[in-house]
């Protein structure tokens, strides 16, 4: 009301007159309401309590966290952990159906009580419709494998051209039969490389296997060919000698990279092994072997990397083998009922 009159007096004194807006309503108590005082909540609490707590809190150092003290924590917060088995792989799925024992308990291991001949072995390989252990294994890579190779083979053609690509691949062909005829007259009894072998001399793939050849002795076979009579493959092994006192199939391999690690040589340790089982098993060969070696030669001379088997590894291998055989005549099988023609 005070409002009211003020209004009024001011036109009254001033002269001028103001019409009354019909929307325009007066309240005094909202007016009021709105013109208190807001309540501060904050100035309810004690300050001297609340500056205490806020000291207290910040002058509070916590210890450092330590592994340990996280999974103490994590254990009264979750509960203690639950150390769960992962799910049992599927066994079966790496093991061979057919199963075939490696090694042959009718045969010797030892064989110069068996072979009077010191002149090693040197049986030709045989061309029939009997798959190779070679193209066993070429006709069974895995994808993974393919991949690689055939991205070598891109990355060889884009540096080198389709005929530089041939070039060398017929080149390092060259070269691994030099070098294989070369351990092939070093080996044999009383064989040594003379003058007229000079390019033999200056691989430099022998000057990378010479500390190996250092503790190769006793030769049995050289380059000869061999068939198990059973699981049906054949193969042409490069040597079967003592290396180190124990009887290997030992198989010259060459490289223009370092493989310092058995996983380095790829599919080579199951043709080892493929070759270990068949001779096992030939009747050609009165003596058993157990162990292999692989040779990877370098043609800058560097020391060759020697990859020994012994009787439990070479079996871990054969095992893969047979795998791979099976696939191989499963392959086989089928395209026969494809084209029976």
């Amino acid at each position: 009301m005070k409002a009211l009159q003020m209004i009024c007096r001011l036109r009254k004194s001033k002269g001028f007159f103001v019409e009354p807006d019909a929307h325009v309503s007066f309240s005094t108590s909202s007016w009021l309401y709105d013109r208190k005082k807001k309540v501060n909540p904050y100035e309810d609490v004690n300050q001297e309590k609340y500056s205490n707590l806020v000291k207290s809190v910040l002058s509070f150092k916590a210890p450092a966290q330590t592994p340990e003290s996280l999974f103490e924590e994590d254990a009264l917060l979750f509960g203690p952990v639950s150390k769960t088995k992962p799910p049992k792989q599927d066994e079966d799925a790496s093991v061979p159906r057919n199963w075939f024992s490696l090694f042959n308990p009718e045969r010797c291991i030892q064989p110069n009580a068996t072979c009077d001949s010191t002149i090693p072995l040197k049986i030709p390989l045989q061309r029939n419709m009997i798959p190779s252990v070679t193209r066993i294994l070429q006709q069974t890579m895995t994808s993974e494998q393919i991949f690689y190779l055939e991205r070598w083979k891109q990355r060889m053609i884009l540096e080198l051209g389709e005929d530089g690509f041939a070039e060398y691949s017929k080149n390092i062909f060259l070269q691994g039969k030099q070098f294989h005829k070369a351990l092939e007259i070093m080996l044999s009894p009383q064989g040594s490389l003379k003058t007229r072998d000079e390019n033999l001399l200056e691989l430099g793939y022998i000057k990378s296997v010479q500390h190996i050849l250092n503790d190769v002795g006793g030769v049995q076979a050289l380059e000869s060919a061999v068939q198990h009579e059973t699981l049906n493959y054949v193969g042409l092994l490069d040597c079967v000698a003592e290396y180190q006192g124990k009887l290997c199939v030992i198989d010259w391999k060459t490289s223009e990279k370092p493989k310092p690690y058995i996983r380095n040589t790829f599919d080579n340790p199951l043709q080892v092994a493929a070759y270990i089982g068949a001779i096992n098993h030939d009747a050609n060969y009165s003596f058993q072997v157990q162990c292999g070696l692989i040779v990877v030669a370098y043609k800058d001379g560097s020391p060759a990397h020697p990859h020994f088997m012994d009787a439990e590894l070479s079996s871990q291998y054969w095992a893969k083998w047979l795998l791979r055989l099976e696939e191989y005549t499963k392959k086989e099988k089928n395209k026969n009922v494809q084209n029976p023609d």
